[in-house]
């Protein structure tokens, strides 16, 4: 949401409940007002602890971790209402109910420990990790493994209880068009800034065509449209300067250095339409597609976990969307993603399955055993 309204205060909450369980409770901000927090059950044989300093023993390390902000909405949306199994309400599936199926199995391993003097069930640590805006820039979850280093990880965002191993990327661009501003009467002084864009949103109609007809990927396609456009301040005038958005949605094989120079080639094509377009494009947000092996022990693991669970082996697939895991990748941690079932992610009718989500927490459980084992 704008201003990240709730990420301190959920925080805040999670740092009282999972401290009264048992878990050394680590919250920093990233930055200012938006904090991240990662919650400890130390292992028999734990080999990490903050910016991956040892204490002994080296030992699978497992985060579940879940992104802490959601899509804005207006405030009746996210008064939680429970209806024939469901649990409606902004944030309930994208992705409260993954972060609350976290919650539960660090609680009960940690229960176990108390239970046993102390002795955690598991040899390594066992990490709950929440971040801040993935929603935008994950700079949270840059600085979640800037600071920790497990050896797996596992996301519980919404997966209608597949296992995700791998992902489209995207790049965010802004492309400004600057022109003359002027009477619209004095055509020989105006340089319409809007109407010089023309070339460059007739290319991105052309491109997409062409990505839909090169090999899609069994996840999806690569795509590119445009998002957003501004300019002009009012009618009887030439607009001086326009703004358009543009994103390019990457699958395995592409890459965001591909995506910046097919932007560059758009406006390089709208120059030689018109030698009065002045146009440059910036690179708001670029993510690389993730592809995660599934013989990786915590795919491995999570796979044998919901299996167990399941009565059936888990659909093992990719995903078009982007999702945090892609940042733990990219540090070198792999990271598998396994959820609830659910729909309606950044919709009034955002809903997720509660039975569901217990479900999530005993295949977390169940993971977190045969991992950190």
């Amino acid at each position: 949401m704008p201003g990240a309204a709730g990420e301190k205060a959920l925080v805040g909450f999670l740092a009282r409940r999972l401290a009264a369980a048992g878990l050394e409770v680590d919250v920093w901000e990233p930055r200012p007002g938006r904090p991240n927090i990662v919650a400890t059950l130390p292992g028999q044989a734990g080999a990490m602890r903050v910016a991956g300093e040892s204490r002994g023993n080296a030992a699978p390390s497992l985060m579940l971790v879940s992104h802490l902000d959601v899509v804005g909405a207006p405030p009746e949306l996210f008064t939680p209402q429970v209806r024939d199994g469901r649990l409606y309400g902004r944030g309930s599936n994208d992705m409260k109910a993954g972060l609350a199926a976290a919650v539960i199995v660090a609680e009960r391993l940690a229960a176990e420990a108390s239970a046993a003097g102390g002795r955690s069930p598991l040899r390594g640590d066992l990490l709950v990790a929440g971040c801040a805006d993935e929603e935008w820039e994950s700079f949270g979850a840059e600085a979640l493994v800037a600071r920790y280093k497990p050896t797996g990880a596992i996301l519980p965002e919404r997966t209608d209880l597949d296992v995700t191993v791998e992902h489209g990327g995207f790049t965010w661009f802004e492309v400004e068009s600057t022109g003359v501003e002027a009477a619209g009467a004095e055509p020989e002084k105006g340089v319409d800034a809007i109407a010089l864009l023309g070339p460059v949103l007739e290319g991105v109609a052309a491109l997409d065509r062409e990505l839909d007809a090169r090999p899609h990927a069994s996840y999806g396609r690569g795509s590119i449209h445009a998002s957003t456009i501004e300019g002009g301040t009012q009618l009887p005038a030439y607009p001086g300067l326009c703004r358009l958005g543009i994103e390019r949605c990457l699958i395995a094989g592409e890459s965001v250095r591909q995506s910046c120079d097919e932007v560059e080639a758009l406006l390089a094509a709208a120059r030689v339409a018109d030698p009065r377009f002045a146009g440059a494009a910036r690179l708001v947000v670029g993510r690389e597609p993730v592809s995660l092996s599934r013989d990786d022990p915590v795919v491995l693991a999570l796979v044998a976990a919901a299996a167990s669970e399941l009565g059936r082996p888990p659909l093992v697939r990719g995903d078009i969307g982007w999702a945090d895991s892609g940042v733990f990748a990219e540090a070198g941690i792999p990271c598998a993603q396994f959820g609830p079932v659910g729909n309606g992610e950044h919709t009034a009718g955002e809903w997720v399955d509660v039975a569901s989500v217990e479900l999530v927490a005993r295949v977390l459980e169940a993971a977190a055993r045969r991992y950190c084992a």
